[in-house]
């Protein structure tokens, strides 16, 4: 009486829990949330039954209880163990092409084919991009599609499809909104990819959910679902702070800094996301993807500058027949599958219209507005 009394105190203080991961706002996380409790429930089937039964034969066969039936000889039964194997058998069958469908149609690199359930993509909508470095500890969101980027604040229209692309400049961590999706990892050096969606207007938490150093507790920001007319305020907002931010800008907001409050720029240095994720922002420091093909090449047994300087002149021959288009063009082949899908920099077809993959040589800057 008195445990019972006490799980029901417990009740009005988990009344101001918000369970968001179950009940989200954007349609990827509500799929997700679904695997989760059809998982539950088919794995209830199972342990509902054993945990029923384990105390209805503890009480029925106890010692006090000389009227149960007492067979010392019973030693198989056909039915019994039909029921005992078929029925996990068929859960876990059920649990396995329920998780595998699950995590294929929900891949984050798959561009999504629907805002909601009955409500597909209408055709032309551009995705919204969104470039993303973790820092120690802040978070720097670029829109390559509208020149400005911000620290720790994170907008995007309602139904309009969203893709991320994320890196970090210096330990692993984990990029996580629970009412937009699921969460993905953020590596140095290395790119990883979300396609999402919001379809509910409203402010939701995002944060860093790998531990990440001292100030791993300030890595969190707010993401902001926004009407098309909220969202273009918005956006109006970053390009009339006046702040530029450039290569120099950049290293000096890499440095670590705890409770970082929220910025916005209204230009942003061009190639600034390639720079970051080839980990060659510092002039004069190798970028990683151009000493990856130098290796390669060397282990080919070809000379590594002549291969270098060959791909990087086929390149801009053509990204210079490509013209302006070239950067849409090159962003969406880098989502498709590839050796280096999850774990790699972007391909050599993604580069941009700079040959960033070059050493990194000093150029000027103007001086930061940080």
């Amino acid at each position: 009486m008195r445990a019972g009394a006490a799980l029901a105190g417990l009740f009005p203080l988990l009344g101001g829990c918000s369970a968001v991961v179950l009940n989200p706002s954007g349609d990827v996380a509500s799929q997700q949330a679904d695997l989760v409790i059809i998982a539950t429930v088919l794995m209830l089937l199972i342990i509902v039954p054993v945990m029923t039964l384990t105390v209805l034969f503890a009480r029925k066969y106890r010692a006090s209880n000389t009227e149960a039936e007492y067979e010392p000889d019973w030693e198989h039964s056909t039915q019994l163990e039909l029921v005992i194997w078929s029925a996990p058998l068929l859960i876990i069958i059920a649990l396995g092409a329920v998780t595998w469908t699950g995590t294929h149609k929900l891949d984050p690199y798959h561009p999504i084919d629907r805002l909601s359930a009955g409500k597909p993509v209408p055709a032309g909508v551009t995705p919204l991009e969104v470039d993303v470095v973790a820092m120690d500890w802040k978070w720097l969101f670029i829109y390559p599609q509208y020149g400005v980027a911000t620290v720790n604040d994170l907008a995007a229209p309602v139904d309009r499809p969203i893709r991320f692309r994320l890196t970090a400049s210096t330990v692993m961590t984990d990029f996580y909104i629970p009412a937009l999706a699921g969460q993905i990892y953020a590596m140095p050096s290395m790119e990883t990819q979300l396609n999402a969606v919001i379809n509910k207007p409203g402010v939701y938490d995002g944060f860093n959910a790998n531990y990440s150093g001292d100030g791993f507790n300030w890595m969190k920001f707010k993401f902001h679902g926004l009407s098309d007319a909220g969202f273009d305020q918005w956006i109006g907002q970053a390009r009339d702070s006046g702040k530029t931010l450039d290569r120099m800008g950049y290293l000096q907001l890499d440095k670590p800094s705890k409770a970082v409050p929220i910025m916005r720029f209204g230009n942003v240095a061009p190639n600034l996301y390639q720079l970051a994720l080839n980990n060659c922002m510092k002039p004069g420091t190798p970028c990683v993807a151009n000493q990856m093909l130098k290796n390669k090449a060397t282990a080919a047994g070809v000379n590594p500058e002549s291969a270098a300087n060959a791909t990087d002149s086929a390149m801009s021959a053509k990204m210079a027949g490509h013209g302006a288009g070239a950067m849409a063009d090159s962003r969406s082949d880098a989502h498709t599958p590839g050796p280096l899908r999850g774990a790699g920099l972007t391909p050599p077809n993604a580069r941009p219209d700079r040959d960033v993959m070059a050493e990194a040589a000093p150029e000027p800057h103007a001086p930061s507005s940080l």
